[in-house]
């Protein structure tokens, strides 16, 4: 039996270690470290107790910080970008298959007019028109285009940077179809941080949508399955669609 034990805290550390998100990697590792001191109490291997005593510490130090901040806007920043930064193009680009994964057609491969495709990183990803038409626009209207506003100007388009200890944990792309409302193409999260929800710091009531003279945002309807998150962040039903009012 003792065995057993010893075989399911070397398991679930190795498991712990194929973790890409950093919360569950923690829990994981805390909880072999936790079975392999019993085991190795138990057997007399008091070096490897030692070390896995420290190794629970250090893990469950972790977990309590990043359960305790993970709602915390002092923990993270909403950096404003424009929707055509390098850098933003990077991301999109990088993450591509996940984000297509979640979001299918949401982004498209063509160029944005004007630019012409390049084999790098930074190669633009411009938004899919497809998925903006499919998601629904302000309630009560059609959705406009991608690239062009309701009343047939160009897209006011909006992009948003989640930033926590100097690294990039999420993005927000939206654009505007009337002065006051914004439609969400993109609601994305990294997969280091898939266990937390670092768009809540975009919809906030002193956000960057607010900041921008927003006072209404719609949930693309591809996100409904999204809907226990978004309502945690404010938005309600309101005629078919997930809306967040800021007045």
């Amino acid at each position: 039996m003792i065995q057993v034990i010893g075989w399911a805290g070397s398991v679930l550390l190795v498991v712990s270690l194929l973790q890409t998100r950093v919360l569950r990697f923690r829990v994981l590792n805390l909880v072999a470290a936790v079975v392999l001191v019993g085991f190795n109490a138990v057997i007399a291997v008091w070096p490897m107790v030692a070390m896995n005593v420290v190794i629970a510490g250090i893990n469950a130090w972790h977990v309590v910080r990043l359960l305790r901040t993970r709602h915390d806007p002092r923990y993270y920043a909403v950096l404003p970008v424009g929707p055509d930064e390098p850098y933003l193009r990077h991301l999109l680009h990088l993450h591509r298959r996940d984000i297509e994964r979640f979001n299918p057609g949401v982004l498209v491969a063509a160029p944005a007019a004007g630019l012409e495709s390049t084999p790098d990183d930074t190669s633009p990803l411009p938004l899919g028109a497809a998925t903006v038409q499919a998601a629904g626009s302000a309630v009560g209207q059609a959705a406009a285009p991608a690239d062009r506003l309701a009343d047939g100007g160009p897209a006011d388009r909006l992009a948003f940077l989640v930033s926590s200890g100097g690294e990039t944990v999420g993005l927000v792309l939206a654009h505007r179809t009337s002065p006051g409302t914004a439609q969400v193409d993109l609601d994305y999260v990294l997969p280091r941080f898939r266990d937390f929800s670092p768009g809540e710091f975009v919809f906030r009531p002193d956000g960057p949508f607010a900041a921008a003279g927003i006072d209404t945002v719609v949930a693309p309807r591809g996100m409904q399955a999204s809907e226990r998150y978004l309502a945690a962040v404010g938005f309600r039903r309101r005629d078919g669609d997930l809306v967040l009012e800021f007045r």
